[in-house]
């Protein structure tokens, strides 16, 4: 009874070694589980009364900016992680091409989002044996090198209850660079339209990469809630409903962006006496 006990406890012992062996390998000297397990800090309730003052802003994020290069990271880019959810259906994402499409008006079907960027063009190619001009059927897969900037809709109001000025994304929109089969450049293209309260618990899983300190990372949601991020101004809400780049152009735009953000910067200072 005494043997057959002993060969119980060694079965056992050799069962749980080789599951042991059987895991992967870990990447690193611990295990990361901080970001995954995180949860987002819901809003807080903001009752129309208190709104003493709102504007709208659009901004434009250019992932080509020195402070913006982990949006283009290479091991998991953010548009990585917008695309991946859209298509699994985990994200609803909004048609940009219908009338106020930033107003998430019509839902796009996945069919639809699996099919961004990719398409098949006929070009003329030389045959290298018969030396013949021939067409080839070419297909082209989206990249993610090619999103280059992202649109965000928010909207900064000074919330009379805690006497201070607060900013809440409403939206955001990835943009594509569009090339003809030539592949010359033919300007940006709005994939789709995020709610971006929807997307807040999908980009608190995800880290982004912090060049100076591997061991402390935050998330994207803590990126975009804490605004570490480089942008500027395209469009405030206006009478007229344009954008700056509709009524300026090259330098002008850039300093009308600049005094909108002024303007809303020094409103707030002025509410306060010193």
């Amino acid at each position: 009874m005494f043997k057959k006990g002993k060969f119980v406890f060694a079965a056992l012992l050799l069962l749980f070694a080789g599951v042991a062996f059987a895991q992967e390998p870990l990447d690193g000297a611990w295990v990361k589980t901080t970001t995954k397990e995180k949860d987002i800090i819901p809003y807080d309730y903001i009752r129309e009364a208190d709104v003493f003052w709102a504007k709208r802003i659009w901004r434009m994020i250019d992932v080509r900016e020195k402070m913006n290069l982990p949006f283009k990271y290479p091991q998991q880019p953010l548009i990585e992680i917008l695309h991946t959810a859209s298509k699994n259906g985990e994200l609803t994402v909004y048609d940009p091409s219908v009338v106020d499409a930033d107003q998430f008006k019509q839902v796009m079907s996945v069919e639809d989002v699996k099919k961004l960027g990719s398409r098949v063009d006929t070009v003329m190619q030389i045959n290298p044996i018969t030396l013949e001009e021939e067409q080839v059927i070419q297909k082209n897969d989206l990249t993610w090198d090619k999103i280059v900037k992202y649109r965000v809709k928010e909207d900064w109001f000074f919330d009379e209850e805690t006497s201070t000025m607060m900013c809440r994304i409403i939206g955001l929109a990835p943009i594509m660079e569009d090339f003809d089969a030539s592949g010359n450049y033919r300007g940006d293209m709005t994939m789709y339209w995020i709610y971006y309260p929807d997307l807040r618990p999908i980009l608190a899983k995800y880290e982004v990469f912090n060049p100076k300190n591997d061991a402390v990372r935050m998330s994207w949601e803590d990126i975009f809630e804490a605004r570490l991020f480089e942008s500027y101004i395209y469009k405030e809400s206006n009478v007229h409903d344009r954008n700056i780049q509709e009524y300026a152009t090259g330098v002008d735009a850039l300093l009308e962006s600049d005094r909108v953000k002024y303007e809303n910067f020094n409103y707030e200072h002025d509410l306060w006496n010193y």
